[in-house]
């Protein structure tokens, strides 16, 4: 980010390379849509062109994005949008990250179902977790951020950044506790 931020514009190709993915998926995790994602996700983007000039490593880069990520969020939801209620299957034409799934290459049908299943189940008890707490998760899944990021991306002390983490994956293994 210090060298897009004083001119290098491969710097910035680099950190959206890296980057891309995880804040999609963030972002794609805590909408009621995609297309409302897809939005968000331009404006994170645009929001850290704008700023940075102005950018000073305070911590990793990638806490300073979902902060961005985060912050745009908030004023998604501050302008009258529903709080997603579930991973937002609404759109149609979306791919279904369940058929996404390679095909066992020894035949095995019964492994299919059954990774299908367990997929399904996940994204179920995923998109049923509070918002905070799927935030939480998904920040440290998809981001990689540690619990002390998580909390200076949400604005919240490390113990309640810390709680919510805990109480996702505690929920989240109950979910999924017909697999084991």
């Amino acid at each position: 980010m210090l060298a897009y931020r004083d001119g290098d514009s491969a710097a910035f190709d680099a950190l959206f390379r890296r980057h891309k993915g995880g804040l999609y998926r963030f972002l794609r995790r805590q909408c009621e849509s995609a297309a409302v994602a897809e939005e968000l996700f331009q404006e994170v983007w645009m929001n850290l062109v704008r700023a940075r000039r102005r950018y000073t490593p305070q911590a990793r880069f990638a806490t300073y994005l979902y902060r961005i990520a985060h912050n745009r969020l908030i004023d998604h939801y501050r302008r009258g949008a529903a709080r997603p209620s579930s991973l937002g299957r609404d759109d149609e034409s979306e791919d279904d990250p369940v058929d996404l799934i390679a095909a066992d290459p020894r035949g095995e049908p019964e492994q299919l179902v059954l990774s299908r299943q367990q997929i399904e189940r996940f994204a179920e008890v995923l998109a049923a977790l509070p918002p905070m707490q799927r935030e939480a998760f998904v920040m440290h899944e998809e981001g990689g951020l540690s619990v002390e990021e998580i909390a200076q991306v949400t604005d919240v002390n490390a113990e309640t950044a810390k709680s919510r983490l805990r109480y996702a994956i505690a929920k989240l293994r109950r979910g999924l506790e017909e697999f084991r």
